[in-house]
């Protein structure tokens, strides 16, 4: 019997004024959530930003995590590319260096194709894996845990829904989701380093961020009082 997987956070990307990867400040932000309760990071996903992050770029992510005393059992890689050669990689990369898992995400640009057709990508994937492919995840994002990993945990343990944090991704739905996630650990931390995306996304504008706020004070001060 394998151990209990817990919670895992959607770790989210900060990248420096140039567009580049702020690589110490990432595994800064992974000890906190793990610190805050979080079982494992999960590098690369959606709100990670994974999708504009590069082959060579998540090598020295992943490294520099493993260097900074992270466990390779405490991360999770997600992949989230079309070409079944590129996801085999990107997984071959992540297994390699010992990580827990991997969130495969099926490929997105192509719409509305068929269960055998993704029965089909992901059999390409795991033969080009071949012994390395373990620990496979089906996808799903865990984006709040970069600012309310207590709570999250909270539920997982008690098995019961907090409507606090049901109502609050419902906000977060509102905005575009990864800026404004990234948005809200910056308001967290004081550090405004987290309000960058890199190209197509766009920082949320500051009144988004006042809003954001503004419903996290009510509903969390509002039901801890």
């Amino acid at each position: 019997m394998g151990s209990r997987f817990g919670l895992s956070v959607a770790l989210t990307t900060p990248f420096d004024a140039a567009g580049r990867i702020a690589v110490p400040l990432m595994t800064e932000h992974a000890k906190a959530c793990l610190d805050a309760g979080c079982s494992s990071v999960t590098l690369f996903g959606t709100t990670g930003e994974g999708a504009s992050v590069g082959t060579a770029e998540r090598q020295a992510v992943i490294d520099a995590m493993l260097a900074a005393g992270i466990s390779a059992d405490q991360l999770v890689a997600g992949v989230l590319v079309d070409a079944a050669e590129d996801a085999a990689e990107q997984c071959r990369q992540a297994l390699q260096r010992g990580a827990r898992n991997i969130l495969l995400a099926p490929p997105s640009y192509f719409k509305n194709v068929g269960d055998d057709g993704l029965f089909g990508w992901f059999g390409a994937v795991f033969a080009a894996l071949g012994p390395l492919a373990r620990g496979m995840l089906l996808y799903n994002i865990s984006g709040m845990a970069n600012f309310a990993a207590g709570e999250l945990r909270a539920m997982i343990e008690s098995r019961r829904d907090d409507s606090r944090v049901e109502s609050f991704v419902l906000e977060l739905l509102r905005h575009p989701v990864i800026p404004a996630v990234k948005a809200m650990v910056a308001r967290q931390t004081g550090d405004e380093r987290w309000l960058t995306v890199r190209p197509p996304l766009v920082p949320v504008a500051l009144q988004e961020r006042q809003q954001l706020g503004a419903a996290y004070d009510r509903l969390f001060a509002t039901q801890a009082a």
